[in-house]
């Protein structure tokens, strides 16, 4: 199909000469394409609306669609790191930091789930015949849950409950874990030398993390100041929160230091130095909601680029279900004085499920840094993003009601609307 794309734009161009060009024209169609879907997937299946935006951007992707190629670079890579950034800020906003005070387990929860997740997909793919070199970053890969996918499912579902926050929670700080580590090894990448001792291999740690902080407590102090003398539901507060949180993404990667990491703590620090409740969404609004549809839309399309074959979808399988199982284990494991029951546990492993953009851009980094492993890698890894963006979705929306945490009825609005049509002719009949 990539010829005839191609093609197409080829015999276009010497008709149209727009000033923004055919990609701009392709993108905006293809946004709305995806807002369509969302809304329509939503009505008729009681999905959340990512389940449209990632079927879209699967579609144009299978097809050939060119203004998403992998890997990502440039402008892309700059949309999807905003797009991340603005969604870490949110979860790190969300983060309550005394609760792990009052509540340890929920802390050692996060912990065993993620290193038990890493070990279990290392030691499958290894045993698997896959080179070490390979399984590292898919298992630093497989340690997240998405925030954005769980955040967009509880908007959608609108979920709220021990087993919503739980997760919100544990995908924030195992996303923390997995960026902080994927960057330091690709730093060793880089650097193409192995380290002999510890104080070697934690110096890039350090490195990131110190870098990270500088720049999120620079995000955080901003807006703290802003937030003083600025209504917190203003539009001009919220066109200041984007433009503080892209320069701030900006200023990481420019710096070395890593962009949704900054992002996710400058969160943490502004919940800390602002502990006012304050609403988001309304805050970011429609912009908001816009970068994200496109952030769905472009993982998509770019992870289903990859390479399709039988070894790669028996290990893509293996990967998955040994991550879901690992991650169900972990939560259980820790689960005796979380102040969680036995059922919640089980939902709350199950909603760790989903995979998306920050798992691309971890593969990505790899890329980067190592075109050959990071390329045999992705073979892997952008199936298995593209299968849990939309799996998971599934999983953590059946979860959450399974919980009894959403606010509506599972069904779709349009089965609601005639039941609720119906009740009431059979009402008035009565009458």
């Amino acid at each position: 199909m990539t010829p005839f794309f191609s093609n197409l734009l080829g015999f276009w161009s010497q008709w149209v000469h727009p000033s923004a060009g055919l990609p701009m024209i392709v993108w905006s169609l293809l946004l709305a394409a995806a807002a369509v879907a969302g809304h329509l997937v939503q009505r008729y299946t009681g999905m959340p609306k990512l389940v449209g935006y990632t079927a879209v951007g699967a579609v144009v992707g299978f097809a050939g669609f060119e203004g998403a190629t992998w890997p990502l670079q440039g402008t892309g890579l700059f949309l999807l790191e905003l797009g991340v950034a603005i969604v870490l800020f949110e979860a790190g906003g969300r983060l309550p930091l005394r609760w792990f005070r009052h509540n340890p387990m929920v802390l050692v929860q996060s912990l065993l789930e993620s290193t038990l997740t890493y070990f279990a997909v290392y030691w499958v793919l290894v045993w698997l015949t896959l080179p070490h070199a390979i399984a590292v970053p898919l298992a630093l890969m497989s340690l997240m849950a998405s925030p954005a996918v769980l955040g967009r499912v509880t908007i959608d579902t609108r979920a709220t409950g021990p087993v919503t926050e739980r997760a919100l929670a544990l995908s924030a700080l195992n996303t923390f874990y997995a960026l902080t580590l994927s960057h330091a090894h690709t730093s060793l990448l880089v650097a193409g030398s192995a380290p002999v001792s510890w104080m070697a291999r934690l110096y890039p740690v350090g490195v990131v993390l110190g870098l990270s902080f500088v720049v999120g407590a620079l995000m955080a102090l901003a807006l703290r100041s802003a937030l003083r003398v600025m209504n917190p539901t203003s539009e001009n507060t919220s066109i200041l929160l984007l433009a503080i949180i892209g320069a701030g993404a900006a200023t990481a990667a420019y710096i070395g230091a890593s962009a949704p990491l900054a992002a996710l703590i400058g969160g943490v620090l502004l919940k800390q130095l602002n502990p006012k409740p304050w609403v988001w969404p309304r805050q970011l609004g429609t912009a908001s909601s816009l970068i994200t549809m496109m952030m769905f839309v472009l993982v998509s399309s770019v992870a289903a680029q990859a390479d399709w074959s039988l070894p790669v979808a028996g290990l893509v399988l293996a990967l998955i279900g040994v991550r879901l199982l690992a991650k169900v284990t972990g939560v259980a494991i820790a689960n005796p004085g979380s102040g969680a029951s036995w059922s919640q546990a089980l939902w709350l492993g199950l909603a760790m499920s989903p995979l998306s953009a920050v798992a691309l851009l971890i593969i990505s980094s790899f890329v980067r840094a190592s075109p050959v492993v990071g390329g045999m890698a992705a073979q892997i890894a952008l199936p298995a993003i593209l299968l849990m963006e939309v799996l998971g979705a599934v999983i953590a929306t059946v979860a959450i009601h399974a919980a009894g945490e959403s606010s509506q009825r599972w069904l779709p609005d349009i089965l609601t609307r005639r039941d609720g049509a119906g009740t009431r002719n059979t009402e008035e009949t009565k009458s």
